[in-house]
């Protein structure tokens, strides 16, 4: 009989809390509103790029702009003026081997109109990860510099939407 108390006092702790966390305003952290200033972009990134086909399905998913084929059909033009990933040692141990790296993924791009006027002058966003090393566990490393630089990029397109949706559109 007493082992039904603690249950109770558990499933009345969780409710008070429930309410307390609902009182004060709490909510889950949704989808930024990241509405477009235009109704159609043209992407300047190869078929072959991830970063391009990230954004492109990031942008189809969040927004009713249209991905367009051709530049000339665009009321704004995304081009990609340079991608880079570049790997750098940050520390050595006392034997002088490699104890840290960092990693770097730039991009540098810009906007205009169809008309050739810029909407958004070129700009660098620049990611920095800093990875520990141990040569007795390459592979294990390998995989995640990988999947840190697939973590740098989801940032940096959630960073260059921030910035598409932030153009002000002359009249």
């Amino acid at each position: 009989m007493t082992s039904g108390r603690p249950a109770l006092l558990k499933y009345a702790f969780g409710l008070l809390l429930a309410a307390m966390l609902s009182a004060c305003g709490f909510h889950l952290r949704g989808a930024a509103d990241m509405a477009m200033p235009f109704k159609s972009i043209y992407l300047g990134f190869p078929d072959t790029s991830t970063l391009g086909n990230a954004l492109k399905r990031n942008i189809r998913g969040a927004d009713s702009t249209v991905i367009v084929p051709d530049a000339k059909d665009a009321e704004a033009i995304l081009e990609a003026l340079s991608e880079r990933r570049e790997k750098s040692v940050l520390s050595l141990n006392n034997q002088g081997r490699v104890r840290e790296y960092t990693l770097v993924y730039a991009f540098k791009f810009r906007v205009r109109d169809n008309k050739g006027n810029e909407l958004l002058a070129p700009t660098e966003i620049r990611l920095t990860r800093d990875i520990n090393y141990d040569e007795t566990q390459t592979l294990a490393k390998e995989s995640e510099e990988a999947m840190l630089y697939r973590d740098m990029q989801s940032d940096l397109v959630a960073q260059i939407l921030r910035r598409l949706s932030a153009i002000q559109r002359q009249p």
